[in-house]
C-alpha cells in the first residue's frame, strides 16, 4: 500500500513554530548563542518545516535538511548574495548569509545528529 507523500503534521509545525521564535530571539543577540547555537537550531527547525508537509523517514528528512544547509554554506563561500546583487538587501543577507564557515558546517552537523537521534528515539519508544 503506498503512503501519501504529503501531509500536514501539526505537532511537527507546532515544534517549528517553537524553534522560529526561538530563533527570532536568538537573533538578537551576539557571539556564541547567535553564531553557533543559533545554526545548531536551524537545521532542527527546517527538519520540523519539512517533517510538517512530507511523510518521509527521519533519516531521509535529515539527509535532505543537512544537503540544503550545507548547499547554502557553499554558496556563501562563493559570495551567492554579491552575485545575485542582493547585497544591500538585509534581509536577504541575514536569510541567505553572507559569511562562509566550516564552524557552521559542524554545527550544522550537530543538530541534525542531534534531531535525529530525538526522532530515532521518539519512534522506538512508540
Amino acid at each position: 500500500m503506498d503512503k501519501k507523500v504529503f501531509r500536514f503534521d501539526g505537532k511537527s509545525f507546532i515544534i517549528f513554530i517553537l524553534l522560529f521564535l526561538v530563533e527570532l530571539v536568538i537573533a538578537k543577540t551576539k557571539g556564541f548563542i547567535r553564531h553557533t547555537f543559533g545554526d545548531f537550531l536551524v537545521v532542527i527547525l527546517l527538519y520540523y518545516l519539512v517533517k510538517s508537509f512530507v511523510n518521509f523517514t527521519p533519516k531521509k528528512i535529515a539527509i535532505g535538511v543537512l544537503c540544503f544547509s550545507f548547499a547554502v554554506e557553499i554558496l556563501q563561500y562563493f559570495k551567492i548574495v554579491e552575485i545575485l546583487g542582493l547585497q544591500d538587501n538585509k534581509l536577504m543577507r541575514i536569510v541567505i548569509g553572507s559569511t562562509f564557515s566550516f564552524g557552521d558546517l559542524i554545527a550544522y552537523t550537530l543538530g541534525i545528529i542531534t534531531v535525529y537521534f530525538i526522532e530515532t528515539y521518539k519512534k522506538r519508544a512508540a
